[in-house]
């Protein structure tokens, strides 16, 4: 097939924590081809899971080549999002010296201590600067100043960290930046009052290792193709639905963690508001946005394991339930295992949900459904300014149980999804497609002789 016969694609890598995709789309962003990668979990220098970057990264950069070589695609563009929280740390050579920590891991007391009595401020006025509750390491900004003071001799090998995303533009453009929408989701790096990185961050010298920011979606042209900056996951969710709706509505997008974004609320959040798991994202432009989390995903998963084996059947078994039942006041009775500290009910300590009362694990998913429900609602209200849309993305929106009960609780509502199918992909081309180096007449394309040596050693 000639060159000029080749079909013209978008590329965007989609990293999540469980589920790591290459989604292909064609001009008018359909898509064309998905391949799906799960990612072994590895132990960190202190023996924590985290995420296996090597393999990662190799998935990454086989996945590239084999793009830049494909005899029926021409590669437009490709951008990238990831989960937040989340660096990947370069030495002076460009390649990654540390583990990919993992934002669950715990932050010694010591060091938490330490931070929070040199701020000058108190938590919840910091809180309040910073636009996020305080949660330990999945405040990222925090691994940081951990690193330099838990393990100095390694964060003095460190050169530039970038956030995930950014490190996957990294490797391809070879070029480093970091972007708004990475920075502002509750990292502790950002003083949304000021506009600007927080007095911390400059007294530790933390911003030395940052890399510049950029309000532009391209990093850099290569070989004609637009390599994308990146973005964080929840906001490239809602840039979809931003541009296919005029209306105002919420966005409920779900996995690990059900985080609810009114892209119409920007509102300051007050301590109770944080104290309550809200938070503030950043657009691509550095404008901030109210967003409410709750450990849904997580909750979900780890009651589905409990009911399965407490009534011996497969782990898929709710797959098969589609219809939910009315309210049960029993529902009340639903005791979260992952959520403690976390969401809108912050203080309730973290129970074990009594199973023995129940027939048949059916039963059981139709109480745990209602219950995570009832927790949801608490999380949605929070940011919700009684919108007459909610949108619902993620794994939950193919859920029957799931959207028929949180409908019966918004009856003036109307409860959606768009058919917006990997709508954090299309977000990611979405904004691609908004750079500013789409508008210049004359790109800088560099050719991959060109690219400094650890890029040129990668992408060749």
């Amino acid at each position: 097939m000639k060159k000029n016969m080749k079909k013209s694609v978008y590329a965007v890598f989609d990293i999540g924590k469980t589920n790591k995709k290459l989604i292909l789309f064609d001009e008018d962003q359909q898509i064309i081809d998905e391949e799906l990668h799960v990612c072994t979990d590895v132990l960190d220098d202190d023996g924590f899971v985290c995420d296996h970057l090597p393999r990662l990264t190799e998935w990454v950069l086989d996945h590239w080549r084999q793009l830049r070589q494909h005899p029926h695609y021409s590669v437009k563009g490709v951008n990238f999002t990831a989960y937040g929280a989340s660096f990947v740390h370069l030495g002076a050579d460009g390649e990654p010296v540390l583990p990919l920590y993992n934002y669950l891991k715990p932050i010694p007391a010591e060091i938490e201590a330490q931070f929070y009595a040199q701020l000058g401020q108190s938590k919840e006025e910091f809180a309040a600067d910073t636009c996020s509750p305080q949660l330990g390491m999945l405040n990222s900004g925090l691994q940081l100043y951990w690193l330099k003071y838990a393990k100095p001799e390694q964060y003095a090998r460190v050169h530039t960290s970038l956030h995930l995303p950014n490190y996957l533009s990294y490797l391809i453009s070879g070029e480093k930046f970091s972007d708004y929408t990475s920075l502002g989701c509750h990292t502790n790096l950002w003083d949304y009052q000021r506009s600007d990185y927080h007095e911390w961050v400059r007294r530790e010298g933390i911003d030395e290792k940052l890399a510049p920011l950029t309000r532009d979606s391209i990093a850099s042209v290569v070989d004609g193709i637009l390599v994308g900056v990146g973005l964080h996951d929840s906001t490239s969710a809602v840039m979809p639905y931003l541009a296919q709706n005029d209306e105002p509505f919420v966005l409920v997008s779900t996995g690990t963690w059900s985080v609810t974004i009114n892209p119409f609320n920007s509102q300051p959040l007050t301590p109770e508001l944080l104290r309550r798991d809200c938070l503030s994202f950043m657009t691509p432009r550095g404008e901030a946005t109210r967003a409410a989390r709750v450990f849904l995903g997580r909750e979900h998963d780890f009651q589905v394991e409990r009911i399965a084996a407490h009534f011996h059947v497969k782990p898929d078994f709710y797959r098969s339930i589609v219809l939910a039942r009315p309210y049960d006041e029993t529902s009340a009775d639903f005791k979260p295992g992952c959520m403690a500290g976390t969401g809108p009910f912050p203080d309730e300590p973290a129970g074990e949900w009594d199973l023995s009362g129940f027939r048949t694990a059916s039963d059981a998913y139709q109480h745990l459904m209602h219950g995570l429900i009832n927790i949801l609602l608490e999380s949605i209200h929070l940011v919700w300014q009684g919108e007459k849309t909610i949108f619902v993305d993620g794994g939950f929106a193919r859920n029957p149980l799931f959207m028929q009960t949180l409908s019966w609780n918004f009856p003036k509502a109307e409860i959606r999804t768009l058919e917006v199918p990997q709508a954090t992909a299309l977000g990611a081309l979405v904004h691609l497609e908004q750079g500013e180096a789409l508008k210049k007449t004359q790109p800088l394309f560099t050719d991959e002789d060109e690219l400094p040596m650890v890029v040129q050693s990668r992408a060749s």
